[in-house]
């Protein structure tokens, strides 16, 4: 299969800020076993909580939407160097910065990561569109919850979807913030490109590494997008 992961950064992260070098590892161990099970993938990485403090204190210095922008998209480049560094000769020596640069790195036989790319652009929508790039089979959302719900999780009585179709999840998810470190689960681009491709994706638990392995191997974990055909679903 052709894969993408989208990889909150969050996930590498305590609650005290401090890095997870032990999921990264494990990160590595199930990516490196992907690859050797005959499977091609992109990772992206989020910029996760240090992104969210230094867009915080830019914000508060007075800095632009622009360049709490780039702090974001800076951050998450040096988390994918951190993954880069667990995944040693299997990955692209370096972290891709463009879609043009994407083409080139895919077609070697490592393991391609990325971080941002521009301004305005969450890396779930740097997902989305790497995944058109290279036709992906699957994009695969790794985050701190367990997939989507009907309203926010924290809520009483929040039901979480094992499926839903990409109008609903637009319209769940219409309420998020566009501003840096705001983005939700999707942004609203990331969504017009999984609509417009109609990419597979599924949102899971990313706290366990091994989820990956199952869910390429068929099973349900998760949230599944589905999208509507002229006459069934999908």
């Amino acid at each position: 299969m052709r894969l993408v992961l989208k990889l909150g950064g969050s996930l590498l992260y305590d609650k005290d800020n401090q890095i997870i070098s032990e999921r990264i590892r494990e990160y590595a161990q199930t990516l490196s076993q992907l690859v050797d099970n005959g499977h091609k993938m992109v990772v992206v990485v989020g910029g996760g909580k240090p992104a969210r403090t230094f867009i915080s204190a830019a914000r508060e210095l007075g800095a632009s939407e622009a360049q709490c922008d780039w702090l974001g998209i800076k951050t998450a480049r040096l988390n994918a160097e951190l993954l880069s560094a667990a995944l040693q000769d299997r990955v692209y020596p370096k972290i891709v910065e463009t879609l043009d640069e994407l083409e080139t790195a895919w077609c070697t036989e490592r393991i391609v990561l990325m971080g941002g790319l521009t301004p305005g652009q969450s890396t779930n929508a740097v997902a989305a569109l790497a995944s058109e790039i290279i036709n992906a089979d699957m994009l695969l959302n790794a985050t701190n919850v367990d997939g989507v719900y009907d309203k926010d999780p924290r809520e009483e009585g929040a039901t979480k979807l094992d499926t839903i179709l990409i109008d609903d999840l637009e319209r769940i998810l219409s309420g998020g913030g566009t501003r840096a470190g705001e983005y939700r689960l999707f942004d609203p681009v990331a969504i017009r490109v999984v609509k417009r491709s109609r990419i597979k994706t599924v949102i899971f638990d990313g706290k366990e590494p091994s989820n990956i392995s199952k869910i390429v191997a068929g099973k349900m974990i998760g949230s599944i997008i589905i999208h509507k055909t002229s006459s069934v679903e999908e």
